[in-house]
């Protein structure tokens, strides 16, 4: 009786091994990431400024707090950082369509997106984009190889 309830057991035990094999894994998470081509200068704080920076964020949302600290230090005389939080104006994340936060926007004068991401970001990365929009001959190295951090 004891051998035909060990071999049971590992009859039953090589079947679940195959099969946890066989199975194929989950894909990864992915972003959705829907992001805006235009913006409407009117729904933002960017008066008299030729660039605007966009963080749409959440409060519920730990890498939305880091992308917007980064962002906030690119304010200056010609550049506007608005963070736009989802509990404080969810208008404007369903008008503009936004599914994922953060999501990063920078625009011009004229409202046309230069730059979006969605997700985290380096410091480094925003810098860039933000250099190669306001000059795009600038020659800015990609900062996501491997000479940069991520």
């Amino acid at each position: 009786m004891r051998t035909t309830v060990a071999f049971a057991v590992l009859l039953i035990a090589g079947v679940m091994s195959l099969i946890l094999r066989l199975r194929k894994s989950d894909a990864p998470a992915q972003v959705r990431g829907a992001v805006p081509h235009q913006l409407d200068w009117q729904d933002f704080s960017a008066a008299n400024k030729s660039w605007l920076v966009a963080v749409f964020t959440s409060s519920t949302c730990d890498a939305c707090r880091d992308v917007a600290t980064k962002a906030l230090v690119l304010e200056s005389n010609e550049v506007a950082v608005n963070i736009i939080d989802y509990l404080d104006k969810r208008d404007l994340h369903e008008r503009y369509q936004i599914d994922s936060v953060p999501t990063t926007v920078i625009a011009d004068n004229q409202g046309v997106v230069r730059f979006a991401t969605v997700g985290p970001v380096t410091a480094t990365d925003l810098w860039a984009a933000l250099a190669k929009c306001r000059d795009p001959k600038v020659d800015v190295p990609s900062c996501r190889d491997a000479n940069h951090d991520h």
